[in-house]
């Protein structure tokens, strides 16, 4: 049994367990209803039986060590580049392995995010006070009923939210929290749970949040060194989200999810020649529903399907005198409607076999004066077949994707046909070692944004889908050395990547084009350790740590002074640690994140070098009971040691900075 198997068993409710045997108090042949008893265990976070690596995080974790946003929290997993333009309201994306953001998928609730109009989804949006698992699956995800877009991504986020949850007799929870903390950081936020019946719940959550942002930061302008203060990154944004969940009679589960968000923030510039002045802001309202049916309609066969219209808006708006007018200003708008289906039919013992479809069909309208108003339609199919036998686990999947444009003027791009394969083996050696060999292929691809191929002078409608394919093998042990030990679990993943025809902004003779200009090599390998100890007097300890050696170099063009060398904003080595100790009294946190040199041109010479750096944060926390309500309380110390570093150069990121989080669970 895989080790997967073995905590689920632990975490799930028990009808009943085996004890010593006792003398028989029951007649024979009546019935006795026993009480229902949860067994408890520690998840380790990251899984050693998959196939593919696969890492996570829990809602407590997170909590636990102080991390702000889905960005820090992701810059915590193995051979993730997370890149952040400085500040709470500063973009955000993940690259993994070096892909590009453009082929990272996010899920969220089991839906994928997508953006069609930029093809990178900004994970600083998303809330952290709503989330009970944070997971990130490169290659494939061990679970077959994923929609066919998730399938079709060279790695996913997953985001699963946290589901209503009573104590016995009753049929509400409310919680309220407050945070607070350095430059201007105010964060509250509300919860409530129903029950309505015995088979309805649903579940409502607020959030607002505002920051002024203007932390100080050291500039160094040669030998000059000033203290400087960061201009125009504040931010205001509201977030709530509603769900209802239903028990389907006869079986199955039914949610639907309505989201709003809506943020006003202005963008920090780059940090030049003693300018840090930046006179951009940019507004953004998205709101989806989507709803999500899933049932075992029986041992052989279960069943998914999906539905979601998103809607996109955004305004950016910057004033200057090099603008006509004195001001530019440009609004997109997108709408997304999304259908997914996936059947999975296991007809013998170890073999399973699953096909997912999915339709989406994507607008885009601006205000800029070249835009051509397209509407693409996608069809994706996955075929997925596992056969389980003995040792060995073995997924093969098959991705058709087709794609076609329309457009109100001019001509529309070609018609994308193409067939995607991926195969991920899994073997454990030895039945009773939970020690597995593992390796995985894959053929992904991503398709040119609206931007890509429409934006004004830029862009480029002949331009061919991005290509890559991924290769890794690895080995994964789990064990414990001593009886204090809950686990031990170690993985170890070496890995190459090949992009090809990569979209890059290429210059003409007259004005920067997109193009397919570019060949990229990535070599690398992905180190994690986790474990933790039940110690006397209801002490417990848990340590990880992740560290990544990556190679990327661009080997598109021989001649170039850049040939073979380092691509840009990759580190060679990076890594972090955390260690949490829990005790009936407080609870303790530690983590760091480090990373290595960079270089954010593309030639490796000094005068392009970005230091690296690590940040070190500290949390310190306890919850008690207090006449039928939890009270809780942390303090977060971020960047303890003061660290002065850019994550993009020119973009300082804030130095030492507290925050100080209070809630109520009633």
């Amino acid at each position: 049994m895989s080790l997967t198997l073995l905590v689920a068993a632990a975490l799930l409710p028990v009808k009943g367990w085996s004890s010593p045997e006792l003398p028989d108090t029951v007649a024979t042949g009546t019935e006795q209803k026993v009480g229902e008893v949860t067994v408890t265990a520690r998840r380790s976070p990251v899984r050693v039986s998959t196939g593919v690596a696969v890492q996570s995080l829990s809602g407590q974790n997170i909590a636990e060590l102080g991390i702000q946003n889905i960005a820090d929290a992701v810059r915590r997993f193995a051979g993730t580049n997370v890149r952040d333009y400085g500040g709470i309201g500063g973009l955000k994306t993940v690259s993994v392995r070096n892909m590009g953001a453009s082929h990272t998928g996010v899920s969220y609730d089991g839906a994928p995010v997508s953006n069609c109009q930029a093809g990178q989804i900004d994970i600083g949006r998303f809330s952290l006070d709503n989330v009970s698992m944070l997971s990130l699956a490169i290659g494939q995800d061990e679970n077959l009923l994923y929609p066919a877009k998730l399938y079709a991504s060279a790695a996913v986020l997953n985001i699963i939210t946290n589901t209503p949850e009573f104590e016995a007799g009753r049929s509400s929870a409310f919680e309220v929290q407050m945070k607070g903390g350095s430059f201007g950081y105010v964060n509250p936020m509300a919860r409530w749970w129903q029950k309505a019946g015995s088979r309805v719940r649903t579940s409502l959550d607020v959030n607002f949040m505002r920051a002024d942002g203007n932390y100080p930061f050291t500039l160094v302008n040669g030998k000059y060194v000033t203290r400087e203060r960061r201009n125009n990154s504040a931010i205001d944004s509201w977030h709530g989200e509603a769900n209802v969940y239903y028990d389907v009679p006869g079986g199955g589960d039914l949610q639907v999810k309505g989201y709003y968000f809506y943020s006003k923030r202005g963008l920090p510039g780059a940090v030049t020649l003693y300018n840090p002045v930046s006179n951009e802001t940019l507004w953004d309202k998205n709101g989806f529903v989507q709803a999500r049916y899933s049932c075992d309609f029986s041992s052989k066969w279960r069943f998914q399907a999906l539905g979601k219209y998103n809607y996109g808006w955004n305004r950016d708006r910057e004033h200057g005198p090099q603008f006509a007018g004195g001001m530019y200003q440009a609004v997109h708008t997108q709408n997304e409607y999304y259908l997914s289906a996936t059947a999975e039919y296991s007809p013998v013992t170890g073999l399973s076999l699953a096909l997912a479809q999915d339709g989406t069909v994507n607008t885009l309208s601006s205000t800029m004066g070249s835009c051509p108003f397209p509407t693409r339609y996608t069809s994706l199919t996955a075929l997925t077949a596992r056969w389980r036998r003995g040792p060995l686990t073995a997924t093969g999947t098959v991705v058709g994707t087709y794609i076609t444009e329309r457009v109100r003027e001019g001509t529309a791009p070609e018609d994308i046909k193409r067939l995607s394969p991926s195969l991920s083996v899994s073997v454990q050696p030895w039945k009773e070692e939970m020690l597995f060999l593992r390796g995985m292929y894959k053929s992904t691809f991503r398709t040119p944004t609206f931007n890509d191929l429409y934006y004004d002078r830029l862009g480029n409608r002949s331009l061919r889908p991005e290509r890559a394919n991924e290769y890794d093998l690895g080995v994964t042990w789990s064990g414990k050395f001593c009886q204090a030990m809950d686990y031990f679990s170690v993985t170890a993943d070496g890995y190459f990547n090949e992009v090809t025809d990569k979209i890059v902004a290429f210059p003409t003779t007259y004005a920067w084009k997109m193009a397919n200009f570019g060949k990229v090599h990535v070599t690398g390998v992905d180190f994690t350790m986790a474990t933790a100890f039940s110690l006397p007097r209801g002490i417990n300890v848990s340590l990880s740590a992740a560290y990544t050696w990556q190679r990327a170099v661009d080997l598109t063009d021989p001649e170039a002074k850049n040939y073979k060398e380092q691509l840009p904003y990759t580190p060679e080595h990076s890594g972090n640690m955390a260690v949490t100790v829990k005790s009936p009294w407080v609870t303790l946190g530690y983590s760091l994140v480090g990373v290595g040199k960079r270089y954010y041109l593309s030639q490796n010479i000094p005068v392009n070098e970005i230091e690296g750096y690590v940040e070190q944060t500290v949390t310190l926390g306890h919850e008690l009971s207090l006449r039928g309500c939890r009270l809780g309380l942390r303090c977060e110390l971020v960047n303890l040691a003061d660290k002065q570093y850019d994550v993009i150069k020119y973009y300082p990121m804030p130095g030492r900075s507290w925050r100080v989080v209070a809630n109520v669970k009633f």
